[in-house]
């Protein structure tokens, strides 16, 4: 049985309903619980186009009669297989691999063949498979796209292409796109300008938005904005598959993807648009201006910050508190990015709808970038990152000079610079705080502030640990310390689903507070004590369900729902039928 969601102090209706509603029961359910209509797919497609194309290829698992139907008697091999024969195939296959770089180029190619079975794959071995199709590995990918291209996946908008956006939009295939991911690859993880490479990244992102959200894999886009790149390496490789001319900047930035925007939301304007590693100010930019004119959201800012707010929140429990106990907490931001900015914002708002003033929130928070504090006589900051401003002390300062005047309880890094978060750190802020909240969240693995080994080491295990990559469990003076990973793929998925099933006009912020407070709210007090603040990632699926059935209830209350339960059903079950599986589908042939 899982702890009851702990809702918001303050009267916020339009957010969350009353206290006691959300804590109906919630259970993990397997696979075949979520999934009770037979897909149909009508298609003109016939014979090697059915072959050629993943959303339809089911290689060795046409029937007889479909091999008739479809034209393509004689193509395959003659005798059928199950669907669970194919995936045993490639399973053993997969296992003979032992690069991490090579798994994910083969999980790559499943995924051009035979979709269904590639998401089979995937959902079948989450924990094991997450690491490879999204971080770490996915970081290499990027790096080396140029590398191991073989086959085109999502759509590309490119400076060759300014005037006719909306024509480039036509020529996606599929009329239906519930979501859409998109980058320019300025600020790919921690590892910078990509460009065009910047692609894997919402590939990876769809791919757990169909594996944790359960979004149906013909209706999700992954889009890269190609506005040039400053990546002089990529400039001068002739293997470069993106526009080799510097980024677009200003005002030429700006009107890019305003046409961009125009031509997206023309052509698919249910979608919901994940915006993805843009680079500070872009990123805020982007947010600010098409919030209210669209249903949009930028990952790095919002939902991240949700997973780490709600990891602040878990670890309140984890010390035997409540929500309410977020007020007294000091924390120390390594990072003034997008994503740290975005981060500390989301958690104001939390200590804000606790009761304090916008003023004392910010008052709890110590943030640093390259330069050192964000403090008197910085006048090189954004906006963004003047609300963080700690006028009464000098700019510059670095971490170690302050630390004894901090006393930080929570320490969030987002630097992307690994080891800043150093014995004497650690050993400092564990000597007076009970389960100080240690949150790397620097991705990949090779940017992490600290390992998990590191933390519980300096910490001599007094701690919770949550990281952007993962880490293994710790074994400490005769325990098992948990690790947990405070990553967005926590978040996004249930948003996503919440929104699409609601089909919501708009992405509010409050949506990242419901998130929050529902995965903060589902550690059971056993799980808790070991310091494992989040179920594992082989129950996403049920995450997403409860974060999905909160976003569409609180879409719902805000009026920017515009679908709603058949008669008959409540949103649990609504969102529950809605859940894509990995299974065949019928295919009816039709000239359309």
């Amino acid at each position: 049985m899982l702890a009851p969601i702990q809702t918001i102090a303050r009267p916020v209706s339009s957010i969350l309903p009353a206290t006691g509603a959300l804590a109906a029961k919630r259970t993990f359910f397997a696979p075949s619980e979520v999934y009770n209509k037979k897909q149909v797919i009508v298609t003109k497609k016939t014979g090697l186009d059915i072959l050629n194309d993943p959303k339809l290829n089911k290689g060795s698992a046409f029937t007889a009669d479909e091999k008739d139907r479809l034209g393509i008697r004689g193509l395959v091999p003659p005798r059928p297989q199950s669907l669970e024969a194919q995936y045993k195939r490639c399973k053993t296959n997969l296992d003979k691999i032992s690069d991490p770089l090579e798994k994910f180029i083969y999980l790559n190619h499943l995924q051009n063949r035979n979709e269904t079975l590639y998401y089979k794959m995937i959902l079948e071995n989450f924990v094991e498979l997450a690491p490879i199709i999204y971080t770490p590995v996915v970081g290499e990918a990027c790096q080396k796209f140029h590398k191991i291209f073989t086959q085109t996946r999502g759509m590309y908008f490119s400076t060759a292409d300014r005037g006719q956006m909306s024509a480039v939009a036509a020529n996606w295939p599929y009329d239906d796109v519930d979501v859409i991911v998109v980058t320019d690859g300025s600020r790919i993880l921690g590892l910078g300008d990509l460009g065009a490479g910047g692609m894997q990244i919402p590939i990876g992102k769809l791919t757990l938005y169909v594996c944790g959200g359960g979004i149906n894999p013909r209706n999700v886009l992954p889009i890269v904005l190609d506005v040039g790149t400053n990546n002089k390496e990529l400039l001068n490789d002739p293997l470069y598959l993106g526009m080799q001319h510097p980024r677009l900047q200003g005002e030429e930035f700006h009107a890019f993807v305003d046409e961009w925007v125009s031509a997206i939301t023309d052509r698919f304007p249910k979608a919901v648009i994940q915006f993805e590693d843009f680079m500070m100010p872009n990123a805020l930019d982007l947010l600010l201006k098409y919030k209210d004119q669209i249903c949009m959201f930028n990952d790095d800012i919002q939902s991240t910050g949700a997973i780490t707010l709600a990891s602040v929140l878990a670890t309140m429990r984890a010390r035997g508190g409540t929500f309410a106990d977020i007020k007294k907490e000091t924390f120390l931001c390594l990072g003034a990015g997008s994503s740290g900015v975005g981060v500390c914002e989301t958690i104001v708002d939390c200590i804000v709808a606790e009761g304090a003033t916008r003023e004392e929130a910010y008052a709890q928070f110590y943030m640093f970038d390259h330069k050192g504090l964000l403090g008197k006589g910085r006048d090189d900051l954004l906006p963004s990152q003047q609300v963080f401003m700690r006028k009464e002390i000098e700019g510059g300062k670095t971490p170690a000079e302050l630390l004894k005047k901090i006393k930080p309880t929570c320490l969030l890094g987002l630097s992307t610079c690994p080891k800043l978060f150093n014995k004497e750190m650690l050993s400092y802020v564990a000597s007076y705080c009970e389960k100080p909240g240690i949150f790397p969240l620097s991705n990949p693995t090779s940017r992490s502030e600290c390992t998990a080994e590191e933390a519980v080491e300096f910490t001599d295990g007094n701690l919770i640990f949550a990281s952007g990559s993962p880490f293994d469990p710790v074994e400490w003076k005769g325990k098992t310390i948990q690790t947990n990973q405070c990553n967005n793929s926590y978040s996004f998925p249930g948003i996503g689903l919440g929104l699409v099933s609601s089909r919501a006009t708009r992405v509010p912020f409050e949506t990242f507070q419901v998130c929050a407070r529902v995965i903060a709210s589902l550690g059971t007090p056993e799980m808790l004590a070991t310091g494992k603040i989040f179920p594992d990632l082989d129950n996403l699926r049920a995450v997403s369900l409860e974060v999905g059935i909160e976003v569409a209830k609180m879409a719902e209350r805000m009026n920017i729902a515009t679908q709603f339960p058949p008669k008959g059903m409540d949103w649990r079950e609504w969102l529950k039928h809605n859940m894509w599986q990995p299974e065949y589908p019928h295919i009816v042939v039709k000239n359309l």
